[in-house]
């Protein structure tokens, strides 16, 4: 997207809380609820493996240029439904589109290629290939990856030099260039999340999925992929994130989705999720508080 793109930043309460950002004030927090201009429409999206649902998605949308973020206890469906909308496992049932698109059926490659990417949990870097040639192996449409071209090189050369400075600008941008010539197998966990981000980047997405992008990351390392994410999102970006860190998820989404036995039990702006009964109840199994998100004025 356009790093002109209008930024649909959070308005915060007096108080200091996230409420809901200008283009989701006014939706009401309900399962399923319709969004003003959603990206990403899922209708009875359903997953069994054996005799357990995994997935059980009555409806759901995700509103443009915002983070959301799903929630829910360990085996909700979260990553499931990850799986199913970009491609990577095969739906039961159900029906979803990207920017009014139709993508059942599509195979993930081809997704990823309409604008839609996504990241792990565990990384996927080639370790035997350098920092930069993983980040460039993301662009698409190279004409190197061809067979007969392939033999050519001057058919290819001066698009392998444009993809070569792109990917430098991502490298710059998430401060990996020290990194550039080293093999991926080198880096460290956070590193990785950060390369795999600067991969996804390389297709120039609508919207990004980010499977668990905090785990395994030291603190300061988070502070950095919460900054990129947040950047991400103000210019234009749509990120969907599963995130386990309550604290994260109060602090950097603008909507949150919670998920529970495979199906959506409660939606809203992070003040809403934070106090939601049936939200408490799904993680914790009596009416006590969930984190709210630290008294913070700035961003």
């Amino acid at each position: 997207m356009s790093a002109d793109a209008p930024a649909d930043r959070p308005i915060r309460h007096e108080s200091g809380r996230r409420l809901a950002p200008p283009s989701l004030a006014g939706v009401p927090p309900e399962p399923g609820v319709a969004k003003p201009d959603p990206i990403l429409v899922a209708d009875h999206v359903s997953r069994r493996f054996g005799g357990l649902r995994a997935v059980d998605v009555d409806h759901l949308e995700v509103q443009r240029g915002t983070i959301t973020a799903l929630i829910g206890p360990n085996g909700a469906g979260k990553s499931t439904f990850f799986n199913l909308v970009s491609g990577f496992d095969k739906a039961d049932t159900g029906t979803w589109s990207f920017e009014g698109r139709p993508l059942q059926g599509m195979s993930a490659n081809r997704i990823a290629r309409v604008g839609m990417v996504r990241t792990f949990q565990l990384t996927k870097a080639l370790m035997r290939l350098t920092t930069l040639e993983n980040v460039m192996l993301g662009a698409t449409d190279q004409v190197g990856e061809r067979f007969l071209p392939a033999i050519l090189r001057p058919l290819w050369r001066s698009q392998e030099r444009e993809i070569e400075a792109r990917a430098d600008e991502l490298l710059e941008r998430f401060k990996l260039t020290h990194m550039r010539d080293e093999f991926a197998g080198t880096m460290s966990g956070g590193q990785r999340k950060l390369l795999e981000m600067a991969r996804a980047m390389m297709v120039q997405p609508s919207m990004i999925m980010l499977d668990e992008p905090m785990a395994g990351v030291n603190p300061a390392l988070t502070q950095s992929l919460l900054g990129h994410i947040e950047r991400l999102r103000d210019e234009g970006t749509t990120i969907v994130l599963v995130e386990h860190d309550m604290d994260v998820v109060m602090g950097v989404s603008d909507w949150v989705i919670c998920f529970a036995e495979g199906r959506v039990i409660a939606e809203g702006c992070p003040q809403d999720i934070g106090t939601n009964d049936a939200v408490i109840d799904a993680y914790l199994g009596s009416r006590r508080s969930l984190p709210h998100e630290p008294e913070e004025t700035t961003r």
